[in-house]
């Protein structure tokens, strides 16, 4: 087996044949969105065996970031591994009570809407539960781990009970310490060489709705090419070089079927792990390869990984869906590139 390649401070450039793909099958993906006059801004990057194949490039400038929005949650997910593999955290089945009981002082009226407060079923919830999108949190009827759906405030309060647990959030003083950022600059964009931004978020709520508590979205931003270096770490099971970045265990829990999703939800929602987009039950790209996963975020944000094709895709931002019935998705065009 040859030995993987990764990029050192600029990305390999070389031809798709060199990497065993057809370069008019590449050229179609590439007409596809150059011919699309619904996406006037666009880039896309296309990593295969480490070296990059495409980058094409439409009134974005390759050296911008731009924030990855909810993709930024397949990092938390990361995050949260980390801090068990280090001890500041027990396990991912630990209680939010036990690492961030403040998530629970939200009484009603203080919440983010009418009906959205701290319910005492939500004393229940594990770390799991929130980085799968099923805890339920300040939803009335969704007891943990029950009910698949996506959610911010959820997510946010899993980075702040990881923050905390290094000393680095306070919900009554948020803009006192960082948050999550440190850790994801530290832990993940060092040792793979990238340029991170970062941003705290919060929706325009009302005066009473404890953002200390509930806010303050741990945002990130990034340039395709460093999207593109997120998604080859995650093609090679967490390795980079000779560093275990993230730990190979959980990243390949974490982009299959959550077991809480099988266990409660029809098969169309079979779609989700821990804090990626999952294609192992076939539901999210019935043509797409079964081992496909994704990290995705508003504003067609995306990183596709095919750790089968040995590919990724960085689409910042692209376009996820057909453009109409008869055209095969982006994705699949190039997936069709790929011949060895």
């Amino acid at each position: 087996m040859s030995k993987t390649v990764y990029p050192d401070r600029e990305w390999e450039r070389i031809s798709p044949e060199a990497t065993g793909m057809d370069a008019a099958q590449l050229e179609k993906a590439e007409r596809y969105m150059a011919d699309d006059p619904a996406n006037v801004r666009y880039r896309i990057v296309v990593v295969r065996h480490g070296r990059l194949v495409a980058e094409w490039n439409r009134e974005i400038p390759a050296e911008k970031r731009i924030n990855l929005a909810s993709a930024a949650k397949s990092v938390f997910s990361n995050i949260l591994a980390i801090a068990v593999a280090e001890g500041k955290i027990s396990s991912v089945d630990a209680l939010l009570a036990d690492y961030y009981p403040e998530a629970f002082d939200v009484p009603e009226g203080e919440g983010p809407k009418p009906g959205r407060y701290a319910f005492p079923k939500d004393r229940g919830i594990t770390l799991r539960q929130l980085i799968g999108n099923t805890s339920g949190y300040m939803k009335p009827g969704e007891e943990p781990g029950k009910v698949f759906h996506y959610q911010t405030y959820g997510m946010n309060v899993l980075t702040h009970a990881i923050a905390k647990a290094y000393g680095l959030y306070d919900a009554n003083d948020p803009k006192r310490l960082p948050g999550l950022s440190p850790l994801v600059d530290e832990k993940i964009a060092a040792p793979i060489g990238a340029s991170f931004g970062y941003y705290r978020g919060n929706f325009d709520l009302h005066p009473k709705a404890r953002l200390g508590i509930f806010g303050y979205y741990d945002g990130i931003s990034a340039t395709a090419l460093d999207m593109a270096r997120l998604g080859w770490l995650w093609c090679n099971s967490g390795r980079w070089q000779e560093q275990q970045v993230i730990p190979e265990d959980w990243l390949h829990e974490s982009t299959r079927t959550s077991r809480e999703i099988r266990a409660n939800a029809p098969l169309e929602q079979w779609v989700y792990g821990y804090g990626y987009w999952v294609n192992d039950a076939g539901q999210l790209w019935p043509n797409l390869p079964r081992d496909s996963f994704a990290a995705q975020g508003a504003g067609y944000m995306l990183i596709w990984v095919c750790p089968s094709l040995d590919l990724v895709v960085v689409q910042s931002p692209g376009n996820w869906q057909d453009k109409q019935a008869s055209d095969p998705p982006l994705l699949e065009l190039i997936a069709a590139a790929c011949k060895d």
